[in-house]
């Protein structure tokens, strides 16, 4: 398959043409009431709208595309303990013990796509461990200190494996040092949302597609929020914006917090499974410890799934497919002779520190919440952000109150400054990766 130089980002993916898609849900087109109005047709929207449901209340999810449409259908499909910031950022804010429950709850984000898996049998190929890979001595000196201090202080077991060892991991010549995580692993993305998306509905959650939300009406001390589509509205006792950078200006206080951050991935041609094999012998997802970083698997048949490249301008690189094969034969270069497929990628949005951003959006009136920045590790956190709010929205908030405690600023320079400032200081990073 040819790519072109400039892909269609929504359409080429090789998630979208390794599934079969379920008739498109209609819009809304009415007014109707639900207890939850959730903005949203992603993970993190999916999973509050299961969990309400299971907890007994009516939900209407809104959808501006269709399902799985943004990062959750499009993402990298590695799903890793932790969070996209050290959790030391963490614990400088919340202090030890917080930051232990914060790093417990992302281990319990894990258990819990297994837990749907298999309630719910959703079928999205499934493939256990996790490797960090570190590209010189010095940051494979960092590694081996972050493995030891995960042992040491949360309790985290994982193999630190040395430069003579590398090799039986993975077999290519960039990297010195790697950490195997093996409760960590990866799946196929489209497939996970789209199962997530037929369990809520199989438990009473309505979803309307191309249903692109316009506005909210804030509730009042008499009448329930409204929830504004062009041709309908949801009146509803709490809101949830799950929408990430896709929210446009539904929320305008909530946008200097986040960025967006386009990112990339190709897709093989299938190999020969022995071939596949000796590339990555555990199958195990892998990405390196660069703060700019690559990151790949193998599908389930055989492909090189490889990200990496990203954009801070929020422009689209020219000549997508040759660049990112270029990234692929600096770790592979005996995939020299393996075509690309499918180029793809899309917006994740990231905050300030690389934490989650959980909240109320008090400037939208009473019981509205939010759920963003995950930062690009979000394939795990939103299952367990969806958990949190619906919690904390059947009145036990505990958990999201500690995520909602966390400090976050808005990227300075405004709307006009903020996104050259950001691509400067990203060229600052690309620098200190190399050193």
């Amino acid at each position: 398959m040819k790519i072109s130089s400039e892909p269609k980002l929504t359409t080429d993916s090789y998630y979208e043409a390794s599934v079969v898609r379920p008739l498109s849900r209609g819009a809304l087109m009415s007014e109707m009431t639900a207890d939850v109005c959730v903005v949203g047709g992603g993970l993190a929207g999916l999973s509050a709208a299961l969990e309400l449901r299971q907890r007994g209340y009516s939900v209407a999810v809104l959808e501006a595309k269709h399902t799985g449409w943004g990062a959750s259908g499009r993402n990298g499909g590695q799903v890793i303990a932790g969070l996209a910031c050290d959790i030391a950022v963490i614990e400088k804010q919340l202090g030890f013990e917080a930051a232990k429950r914060v790093w417990n709850m992302t281990l319990e984000a894990i258990d819990l796509i297994h837990e749907r898996r298999a309630q719910f049998k959703i079928h999205c190929d499934w493939q256990a461990g996790y490797l960090n890979g570190a590209v010189n001595a010095k940051k494979g000196r960092a590694l081996a200190a972050w493995v030891d201090d995960m042992q040491k202080r949360y309790g985290y077991e994982q193999q630190f494996i040395s430069q003579a060892e590398v090799r039986q991991w993975i077999d290519s010549p960039k990297f010195v040092a790697m950490s195997h995580d093996p409760r960590s692993g990866h799946l196929h993305p489209l497939k996970y949302t789209l199962g997530m998306a037929k369990a809520a509905e199989s438990l009473g959650a309505t979803i309307c597609e191309n249903t692109a939300v316009t506005g909210i009406s804030p509730a009042t001390a008499t009448s329930d929020a409204i929830v504004h589509s062009r041709e309908g509205s949801v009146r509803a006792k709490h809101v949830l914006l799950a929408g990430n950078v896709y929210l446009d200006n539904v929320a305008p206080a909530l946008k200097p917090r986040i960025m967006p951050v386009g990112t990339y991935i190709v897709a093989s041609a299938a190999m020969d499974r022995n071939r596949a094999q000796s590339l990555i012998p555990s199958r195990a997802a892998i990405c390196d410890t660069n703060f700019v970083l690559d990151y790949f698997r193998l599908s389930a048949d055989d492909r090189m799934i490889f990200g990496g490249r990203v954009s801070y301008s929020a422009v689209t690189p020219m000549n997508l497919a040759p660049t990112m094969r270029e990234r692929m034969l600096a770790v592979f270069p005996q995939l020299d002779d393996v075509a690309i497929e499918h180029a793809w990628g899309g917006f994740v949005d990231i905050t300030m520190n690389r934490a989650p951003d959980f909240g109320r959006a008090e400037s939208l009136g009473k019981n509205v919440y939010y759920l963003q920045g995950f930062s690009g590790h979000g394939l795990a956190l939103t299952g367990l952000a969806g958990k949190l709010v619906a919690e904390a929205i059947a009145g036990n908030s505990e958990r999201f109150d500690t995520f909602a405690s966390l400090k976050h600023r808005a990227f300075p320079g405004g709307g006009l400054l903020r996104t050259p400032a950001l691509v400067a200081a990203m060229a600052w990073y690309r620098l200190r990766d190399r050193i």
